[in-house]
């Protein structure tokens, strides 16, 4: 039965941010008139389709992924999808049964082409495609953090303290009752969650805060915290202070929910900084497998830490697609970008050159992350 949750919990999650990415291409290349030859959700044989206006609407075998093929775009889905879209290109002028095709009920004017290649579009176009994606995975993220919060029973967690415990250590070197926090260690806290990470990354129970006091913003470094050990001898920190509750009124709940997207957002940026010096090591890499076992955990606590883990995840795509990497639409962009400002396009040799070897590195790295997690799972470390 754990088996049958972990599988569709991860097949929901894997399909919405895919699918959502993919229908942010997908929007703005229609917006801009660029012709759209396939959107498609899932991957492998297709089981059914729909043409429309010159697109094929898709649903595949495989329940994961997804893509939208553009005229002009260099990727294998693009090519498949305009020798489809243009038969006699593909046979030599021969025109394919329609009935065979699977689209008889499709009218030649339904078929026909509606928009330009992409590589005719003007730049910034092009750029707003590449970019889409992403956005439309920080837009899910949004949209499910605001349902999480309006379904939670408790009050919204501000960082306003409404407490601090007596005799407390962070009371004794620096934190008082109606501080409003708003950075810890130099980082900006936009969420209360984000006090909470940046105090588990303290190495020695201290930190730096940045308060608004009375109206003013004061400086309170060396802030100390209590410590405590449980049955197996593991040190742990006691925060010593609570804070106050804010009500869920609409405002506060978009606010909330924005907040809580750019929180998850710190945590990847600060965890790729993390594995950049060193502070995290490379094993700890997850891959494919750790993620479906994460999914599959979350799913057994309920649907609200699915949810919460799917806002992860799909946060975590957005800025992984945005990074400057040539197998990435952020390299796309920046590919765009010298584009726009040299006035000449990067040699496609050159581009597939990199993307080829970006995809590469990438692939190698899903493998040796894929290694980790199965190796964790034997050792019983996950």
């Amino acid at each position: 039965m754990s088996f049958i949750v972990t599988f569709i919990a991860a097949v929901f999650v894997f399909s919405a941010v895919i699918a959502i990415h993919e229908f942010g291409h997908f929007m703005v290349a229609k917006f801009c008139g660029v012709q759209v030859n396939e959107f498609s959700i899932g991957m492998g044989p297709v089981l059914c389709k729909r043409v429309r206006k010159g697109t094929q609407y898709s649903i595949r075998a495989l329940p994961v992924g997804g893509f939208v093929a553009l005229e002009g775009e260099e990727s294998p889905e693009s090519r498949q999808a305009e020798e489809r879209s243009n038969p006699s290109a593909a046979d030599g002028g021969s025109s394919p049964d329609r009935g065979a095709r699977g689209i008889a009920e499709t009218s030649p004017e339904e078929e026909k082409p509606a928009g330009i290649p992409l590589n005719e579009a003007p730049v910034w176009q092009r750029a707003l495609i590449m970019l889409a994606g992403a956005g439309m995975n920080f837009v899910l993220g949004f949209v499910v953090m605001a349902i999480l919060i309006t379904a939670q029973s408790e009050p919204i967690t501000s960082k306003v303290l409404y407490q601090v415990e007596e005799n407390a250590l962070c009371g004794q070197t620096g934190l008082q009752a109606g501080d409003k926090i708003l950075a810890v260690n130099g980082r900006r806290c936009f969420v209360a969650n984000d006090i909470l990470y940046e105090l588990m990354r303290t190495e020695d129970y201290t930190a730096d805060f940045t308060v608004l006091r009375d109206g003013k913003k004061v400086e309170l470094p060396g802030v100390q915290f209590d410590t405590w050990q449980d049955d197996k001898g593991e040190t742990h920190m006691s925060l010593g202070f609570t804070v106050y509750g804010i009500k869920k009124t609409p405002l506060n709940v978009l606010k909330e929910a924005g907040n809580s997207v750019l929180y998850y957002g710190r945590i990847i940026f600060a965890s790729l900084s993390d594995l950049l010096r060193g502070r995290e090591s490379i094993n700890d890499l997850s891959g494919p497998v750790g993620i479906v076992t994460a999914i599959g955990q979350a799913a057994s606590y309920g649907w609200q830490d699915l949810l919460e883990l799917l806002v992860l995840i799909t946060v975590n795509l957005g800025i992984f697609n945005l990074l400057p990497f040539p197998a990435l639409d952020g390299g796309k962009v920046v590919f765009l970008l010298i584009e726009g400002v040299t006035g000449h396009a990067v040699p496609e040799k050159i581009q597939s050159g990199l993307t080829v070897a970006a995809f590469a590195l990438l692939f190698g790295l899903m493998i040796f992350a894929t290694y980790n997690d199965i190796l964790r799972l034997i050792t019983g470390a996950m």
